[in-house]
């Protein structure tokens, strides 16, 4: 299979539908949202943005199942899947604000090996497929250089409906907020994890996540020159929800900061 060719498709569909989210963004009719649980909200545009990417994705590797959000297709393929989030950044979205995402990876055999992430504020499109590296609008990218956590970015997302580890994220943030350049957090884990793969982010960590948040941007990262994993330095990082990212340098002080507030 060709993994990048495959990857050239994903993203041309990820970009033309972006334009039905762009079009909808402005006068996005308030009264139609969805609450599938606590802050956890759906619109009319997450359910028709996933049924055009199914409808094209099932089309570019018919044999593929689909973990989708929405949920429009939930069929499992036995050797290919694909991982979909069709608008990542739904409360973004529904205040009207960026940055909001398409989210898409496919796996084959439990590995990722097509990564891409379309932030559609910015009009930048995330790439990355098995050994050929990450790029964004067709540029390689890289992570950072920077080398120790006290000179690092990080990025982070607040939880929304899980505060079962609150107490102790709250600690982790305050000690990174003091031994840092400084905390971010921009309400899209897709667009979190690109920004750790292209150097604006040096580290990235959040719980609460599901696999089409973090399958696509995590390869992308891993694409890029980076290291990802769950709180404890594991591998159970697209299903165990939960995540960290940090370019090679840093990724291990990160991993033991983490680690001691939240595992």
């Amino acid at each position: 299979m060709d993994y990048k060719d495959i990857c050239k498709q994903v993203a041309d569909l990820a970009i033309e539908t972006g334009k039905y989210i762009r079009s909808e963004i402005a006068g996005f009719d308030s009264s139609k949202i969805e609450t599938k649980g606590k802050n956890d909200f759906v619109s009319y545009v997450d359910k028709t943005t996933e049924k055009k990417l199914v409808e094209k994705l099932s089309q570019i590797v018919p044999e593929a199942g689909f973990i989708a959000e929405e949920g429009t297709r939930s069929d499992r393929g036995e050797v290919y899947n694909w991982i979909v989030d069709p608008l990542d950044g739904t409360t973004n979205f529904i205040h009207g604000l960026y940055p909001v995402c398409i989210s898409i990876a496919l796996q084959e055999n439990g590995k990722t090996v097509v990564g891409v992430v379309y932030e559609i504020g910015l009009g930048e499109c995330y790439t990355a497929s098995l050994g050929d590296g990450a790029c964004m609008n067709g540029k390689p990218i890289h992570v950072s250089e920077r080398k120790t956590l006290k000179e690092s970015l990080v990025g982070t997302g607040f939880p929304y409906s899980d505060y079962s580890k609150l107490d102790s994220f709250m600690k982790s943030m305050a000690d990174l907020m003091q031994n840092t350049h400084g905390m971010r957090r921009i309400g899209s884990a897709a667009t979190d994890l690109i920004y750790v793969a292209c150097g604006r982010f040096d580290c990235f960590y959040e719980y609460g996540l599901s696999p089409w948040d973090v399958a696509a941007g995590a390869f992308i990262v891993e694409e890029a020159g980076g290291k990802v994993s769950d709180f404890s330095g594991g591998d159970n990082y697209i299903f165990g929800r939960e995540m960290l990212a940090a370019n090679a340098h840093v990724f291990s002080e990160f991993v033991n900061k983490v680690k001691s507030y939240m595992e």
